[in-house]
């Protein structure tokens, strides 16, 4: 089982980490598009962050609380990744072609920009999903194997 760390400095220097990567996170997810960057490498450091408040502060510490959450959205980065190509088809177009993206009122590079966010915020989520239930699914595993022995 995961143990709260017992450093003051290691646990305030997360507090002020943390939020940090998280925001820059959200930076690198909605301008993937226009430099280097996106969906997965946003995801990937949302999971960290994330993994780093459960390393840090334990489970069952209160800044880890949003890791637990996250969990209940697995499956959610696939329906939004899944329904913006479903709303491409349903614009007569190919699965993911965004310029067929069926959202009246906007102009075809207003659709292609919303369509290119939306199914990034679909892969970030997955990807952060994944990383912490990775994470909770070996610290559970591990306990089980000692409670066994």
């Amino acid at each position: 089982m995961i143990q709260p760390h017992d450093s003051v400095i290691v646990t305030t220097l997360s507090r002020l980490l943390i939020p940090l990567v998280q925001l820059y996170a959200l930076y690198i997810l909605f301008f993937g598009q226009y430099s280097p960057g996106g969906g997965f490498v946003a995801g990937v450091m949302l999971g960290a962050s994330l993994i780093l408040s459960i390393l840090v502060f334990g489970p069952e510490g209160s800044p880890s609380t949003l890791a637990k959450k996250v969990l209940h959205g697995d499956g959610l980065g696939l329906i939004v990744f899944a329904g913006v190509g479903g709303l491409c088809l349903i614009g007569g177009g190919e699965f993911l072609n965004y310029s067929n993206l069926a959202v009246p009122g906007l102009e075809p590079s207003a659709r292609r920009s919303l369509g290119i966010v939306l199914t990034q915020i679909g892969v970030a989520l997955d990807v952060a999903v994944t990383a912490v239930s990775i994470v909770f699914s070996l610290a559970f595993i591990d306990h089980e194997e000692d409670s066994h022995v």
